[in-house]
């Protein structure tokens, strides 16, 4: 991977929770972690930054909510400034992916797997970054 020697971290950015997943050393698979609560941001920015020294992630993926248009509304806007303070936190790249539908194919995959809608909730942003964080894996693998 051309991603540096590091893992690679994906984030769902909410104003509630930030739903967070980190590859495996091989960049292989991605694999969700507990969420991490979006306020106080400074804290969420602190806790972030623990975690992704603790993991060893070398880039991050954080999802841009665009609107099925492809047009950025107030959600992307807060995407994008919650990015900027990370970046200045951690000191890493923070690449911005559209993650249109993330969370719904997330939200589809739990129920299959049983999930109802109230148990999901903790579970949903996690996934979403997973979901994320697989299909930017799934993209960079050699075809072959």
């Amino acid at each position: 991977m051309e991603t540096g020697t590091g893992r690679v971290a994906a984030l769902d950015y909410g104003q509630v929770r930030i739903g967070l997943a980190v590859s495996d050393e091989l960049g292989f698979l991605a694999h969700p972690r507990p969420f991490v609560p979006a306020r106080p941001v400074e804290r969420a920015l602190r806790e972030l930054g623990a975690l992704l020294r603790r993991e060893g992630v070398s880039h991050v993926l954080l999802g841009l909510p665009l609107g099925l248009d492809g047009s950025e509304g107030p959600a992307a806007q807060r995407a994008r400034k919650f990015g900027q303070a990370l970046s200045a936190k951690v000191d890493l790249t923070i690449e911005l992916v559209d993650e249109r539908l993330s969370t719904m194919g997330a939200a589809t995959l739990l129920r299959e797997a049983g999930h109802d809608a109230r148990q999901s909730r903790g579970r949903i942003d996690s996934a979403a970054a997973a979901l994320l964080l697989q299909t930017w894996l799934d993209g960079r693998r050699p075809r072959g």
